[in-house]
């Protein structure tokens, strides 16, 4: 790299974010205090200072932070914030970046200058759209995802060496994060989306729990009995790509193992909700997301970890004491509860190498067979007959067809 480059790089960076900032400077008394040719003009020192010696950015630093505290005191706008200053001093450092990574510091100037941009559209996502209760999931999802997760211990642990709590946490974080993903979509789209649509979102959150909500609104509003079905039906898909999304995190593999399975169920579920939406076209209105609703839950996702955790152990101790039987009794009965628990801790004894990628195959269906189960009850609880005997039929034709796929591959 040229000493030009660099050069050239930070005045690029000093005029992409001087032009933002001259837009907002405004031109009367009450302007700002930097605009395009101040922004161009530190860009420049600072990438002459880490040429002469990386010291002169320090000192540099000391200095603009000096005139900036003047010009913010003499301010005469309305804007009461720091936005600009703190532009200032970033574009300083990025051209001092720009002489040893310019790449970088290219890619940083233009993120900076994109939110300066968007400032109308952030204010009023935050303060109109966004509800308490989402911010607090969001500040939970991160927390476990920058705070939490680099703590959690990359190593088998407990008794047989059977649970793995870094895979577990990102299971967790995977679950929140699919759910506040859903949550947005039902948000973004609002009363326009209807039930089917929303039971496919709502199923990365709990397919069972889905379920049942549609039975219970199938009972109350019989004109939405069909629509409600295939929204059962559809949540399934969402059972489908979530659990191919925990096992490509726990250990691909065994995915490539279950791909046709789970190729064949999720695209089974998808057709018959189609069908059921097809045939049942009749203008119902979707449900909006209550107000102050949260995007996700974080005892749900913290429960899920806890049951992920108990069936590692199980499943270990039964395969000690029982061998392949054991995992399968193993799997029989965490499926009643959930079915991406016991997915994922027979792909963790996969990639540790005590079971074979093939035989984690069968417990894995074990469970989505007795899960299957759960949520047949639930249908039948929740919605009674009318509602029931068409989830049924269309999640015997799912089930049947992810063992059709498992034994045909």
């Amino acid at each position: 790299m040229t000493p030009w480059t660099g050069f050239a790089v930070a005045l690029g960076i000093g005029l992409l974010m001087g032009a933002e900032r001259e837009r907002r400077k405004g031109t009367d008394a009450q302007r700002t205090v930097a605009g395009i040719r101040t922004f161009s003009v530190v860009a420049l020192f600072g990438a002459i200072c880490a040429a002469i010696d990386p010291w002169l950015v320090v000192a540099a630093m000391l200095a603009l932070t000096v005139l900036v505290g003047i010009a913010y005191a003499r301010d005469r706008s309305d804007d009461p914030g720091l936005t600009t200053e703190a532009s200032l001093l970033a574009c300083l450092v990025l051209g001092a970046m720009a002489t040893r990574q310019p790449l970088l510091a290219a890619g940083v100037g233009v993120a900076i200058t994109a939110l300066l941009a968007s400032r109308e559209s952030l204010h009023r996502f935050v303060r109109g759209v966004l509800t308490t209760a989402e911010l607090n999931n969001l500040l939970v999802l991160a927390a476990a995802t920058l705070m939490v997760l680099p703590l959690i211990p990359d190593r088998a642990i407990g008794p047989f060496d059977a649970i793995h709590p870094r895979t577990i946490w990102i299971i967790v974080i995977l679950v929140m994060a699919i759910g506040a993903l859903a949550h947005v979509l039902l948000r973004w789209l609002g009363s326009a989306v209807g039930l089917p649509l929303a039971g496919l979102l709502s199923g990365f959150v709990s397919s069972t729990a889905t379920i049942g909500v549609m039975g219970s609104r199938s009972r109350a509003r019989p004109e939405l009995r069909r629509r409600a079905v295939a929204a059962a039906v559809l949540s399934t898909v969402a059972t489908f790509v979530q659990m191919a999304a925990v096992l490509a995190v726990t250990h691909a593999p065994t995915l490539r193992v279950l791909a046709a399975p789970l190729l064949a169920g999720g695209t089974a579920a998808l057709a018959v909700g189609a069908i059921v939406v097809w045939r049942s076209r009749d203008g119902a209105p979707g449900a909006d997301v209550e107000a102050g609703a949260a995007a996700f839950s974080v005892k749900s996702a913290l429960l899920l970890g806890a049951t992920i955790a108990l069936v590692q152990l199980v499943a270990a101790a039964l395969q000690v004491w029982l061998g392949q039987r054991g995992l399968l009794v193993a799997a029989a009965v965490a499926g009643f509860a959930d079915t991406h628990a016991p997915a994922v801790s027979f792909a963790s004894l996969a990639a540790d190498g005590s079971i074979a990628p093939q035989q984690a195959m069968w417990p894995i269906l074990l469970a989505l067979s007795t899960n299957t189960v759960s949520k047949v009850v639930v249908a039948t609880l929740g919605g009674g007959r009318a509602f029931a005997r068409p989830v049924i039929a269309g999640l015997a034709l799912v089930l049947v067809c992810t063992w059709a796929g498992a034994l045909l591959a």
